[in-house]
C-alpha cells in the first residue's frame, strides 16, 4: 500500500509543478534578464520562502542525518558554518548585492574588481560546481528513499527524479522557481515541524535522555566533541566559505527589488536552517541509539519505515519530495545562468537575449545530467557537497573579500560599470587557481590564505597597466561633450 501511494503522489506532484512552471513560461522567456533574475523586482516574501525552500533541500535532511548518525555532536559544527554563513552573509553582503542588478556573483567580481573574461569564466567554474554537486544530492538523496519505500533499485528512481527537476527547471525560470518556492516553503515548513516533533517525542525532547539512550547503545562518543581545534575550525570555515561562494544565494539578492528585503530575507531563512539542519542531525544520533548497526545512509528511512505508521511515512515522503523539488530547480536555474553568463556571454557579447536564454535551457539539460553522473559514482551526499564547498569557497571567496576590501579609490562606494580595485588581473587569476587547488589538496584553511596573499603579491608585482574607468570616463566626458554642442 505504502509502495503503490508513494508512486500516486509522486507522479501527482511531478504534473502539478510542471504545470505551474508553464504559467510562467511567457514571462520568463522575455529577456536573458528576467529569466535570471526576474528583472530585480522581487518582494520581501518571494525571496524568504525561496531561500528556505532552497535550504530544505532533501541534502539536508538526509545527508545531515548520515552525518550525524557518524560523527554525532560534530556534525554541528559544519552546519553553523554552513548554514550560519546565511546569517553572514545577509549582515555583510546580501544588502550590498542587492543594490546591483549581476546576475552572477561571478560577473560582480569581474565588473567591479578584475575586469577580466578569463578569471570571470574561472569564478563561474568554481561556483558551479557548488550548484552542480547540490543537484546531485537531491537526486542521491531522493532516489534512495524512494528505493526503500518501493523496494526497488534506486538508480533508475534517481534518473527519474531527474528527468523532473531538468523540465520543471526549463520551462520555467526564476519567475517559476520563486512562486513554486513559496507554496514549497510553506508545506516544507509545516511538515517539517510536524516531523521533528514526533520524532523527538520518543525521547521526551530532551537531549539529556538521548545521550544516555547513546551511551547505552555504546555510542556515547557521538555526543563528545573529541576533535581538535583545527579540525573544529576546518569544518566551520568549509562550510561557511562555500555558502558565501554559492550563486543561488547571490543571484537571489541580484533579483530582490531592495536591498533591505534581501538581507532581512536572508537572515532570517539562516537562522531558520541552523535550527532545522541540526535537527536533521541530532535525528540521526537518535536512529545510532536504536539501532547502531544500521548503515549511515539508511538512518532516516529506517527510522520512517521502522517507527512510523504508513500514514506518516507517505507525509514524509511528500516533505523529502517537496525538499529536493524546490531546492534542485533552483539549483538546476542557478547553475545553467551562471554557466551563460560567465562562460558564454563574455566570449560572445554580442548574442541576442533569445539566444541567450535558449542556451540557459539547453544548459539546464547537460548540467542535470553530469551533476547525477556525479551522484551515481559519490560515496555519500555530503562529500559532494564539502568537496564543491571546499573547491570554491577556497578559491572565489578570498578573491571575493580581498578585492572589495583593497580599494583603489577608499572613499567611494562601489557602482555599477566602475571598477575600484587593487586587485589585478593576473592577482585574480592567480588567487582563484591557487586557492581552489590548495584547499582541496591541503584543506581550506591553508587554501584561503595562500589565496589572499597571493592574489596582493601578485597584483603588486604585475599591476594593471592602466586604470579600467579611464575608458569608460573618457565615453562618458564625449557623450557630455556631444551633448553641449548640440
Amino acid at each position: 500500500m505504502l509502495a503503490t501511494w508513494t508512486w500516486v503522489v509522486t507522479i501527482v506532484l511531478s504534473v502539478i509543478f510542471i504545470l505551474m512552471s508553464l504559467a510562467f513560461r511567457k514571462k520568463s522567456s522575455e529577456s536573458f534578464m528576467q529569466f535570471a533574475i526576474a528583472g530585480g523586482t522581487l518582494p520581501f516574501f518571494l525571496i524568504l520562502f525561496t531561500d528556505i525552500a532552497t535550504i530544505m533541500g532533501v541534502g539536508n535532511f538526509i545527508g545531515h542525518s548520515s552525518k550525524g548518525f557518524e560523527t554525532g555532536v560534530a556534525n554541528i559544527i559544519f552546519i553553523i558554518g554552513e548554514q550560519g554563513s546565511k546569517i553572514i552573509f545577509a549582515l555583510v553582503f546580501a544588502g550590498f548585492a542587492a543594490r546591483f542588478t549581476y546576475k552572477s556573483i561571478g560577473e560582480l567580481i569581474n565588473d567591479l574588481v578584475l575586469r577580466d573574461k578569463i578569471a570571470r569564466a574561472l569564478v563561474g567554474i568554481l561556483t558551479s560546481a557548488i550548484m552542480i554537486a547540490w543537484i546531485g544530492g537531491q537526486a542521491k538523496g531522493m532516489g534512495t528513499l524512494f528505493g526503500t519505500f518501493t523496494n526497488t533499485d534506486p538508480l533508475p528512481l534517481i534518473f527519474f527524479f531527474s528527468a523532473v527537476f531538468i523540465i520543471y527547471t526549463m520551462i520555467g525560470g526564476m519567475y517559476s522557481v520563486v512562486w513554486t518556492d513559496l507554496i514549497q516553503g510553506a508545506l516544507l515548513t509545516g511538515l517539517a515541524i510536524w516531523f521533528y516533533i514526533s520524532v523527538f517525542a520518543k525521547i521526551d525532547f530532551s537531549y539529556t535522555k538521548l545521550t544516555e539512550v547513546l551511551v547505552e547503545a555504546g555510542a556515547g562518543d557521538l555526543v563528545t566533541l573529541n576533535i581538535s581545534f583545527v579540525e573544529i575550525l576546518t569544518l566551520f570555515v568549509t562550510g561557511c566559505f562555500g555558502i558565501l561562494a554559492a550563486q543561488v544565494y547571490w543571484q537571489r539578492c541580484f533579483a530582490a527589488n531592495n536591498p533591505k528585503a534581501a538581507s532581512r530575507a536572508m537572515f532570517y531563512s539562516g537562522f531558520f536552517a541552523i535550527g532545522f539542519t541540526a535537527l536533521a542531525s541530532i535525528t540521526g544520533m537518535l536512529v545510532k541509539a536504536m539501532n547502531p548497526t544500521l548503515e549511515s545512509g539508511n538512518a532516516i528511512s529506517w527510522l520512517i519505515m521502522n517507527e512510523m505508521s504508513q500514514f506518516a511515512a507517505l507525509l514524509f515522503f511528500i516533505l523529502i519530495f517537496l525538499a529536493a523539488i524546490s531546492s534542485a530547480s533552483s539549483l538546476l536555474h542557478s547553475a545553467a545562468v551562471v554557466i551563460v553568463n560567465d562562460l558564454i556571454l563574455p566570449f560572445k557579447p554580442k548574442m541576442k537575449d533569445t539566444s541567450l536564454v535558449s542556451w540557459s535551457k539547453i544548459l539546464v539539460v547537460f548540467v542535470g545530467i553530469f551533476s547525477i553522473t556525479g551522484a551515481v559514482y559519490s560515496d555519500s551526499i555530503i562529500s559532494l557537497f564539502s568537496f564543491a564547498y571546499t573547491m570554491a569557497g577556497g578559491g572565489v571567496v578570498p578573491v571575493l573579500i580581498v578585492g572589495l576590501v583593497w580599494k583603489r579609490r577608499k572613499a567611494e562606494r562601489f557602482e555599477m560599470g566602475y571598477q575600484n580595485s587593487r586587485v589585478s588581473v593576473w592577482g585574480g587569476r592567480v588567487g582563484l587557481v591557487s586557492g581552489a587547488i590548495i584547499s582541496v589538496a591541503f584543506g581550506i584553511l591553508l587554501g584561503v590564505l595562500v589565496s589572499a596573499v597571493l592574489t596582493v603579491i601578485v597584483s603588486l608585482l604585475l599591476p594593471n597597466k592602466k586604470d579600467p574607468n579611464e575608458e569608460v570616463i573618457i565615453q562618458e566626458d564625449n557623450i557630455v561633450n556631444e551633448t553641449v554642442k548640440a
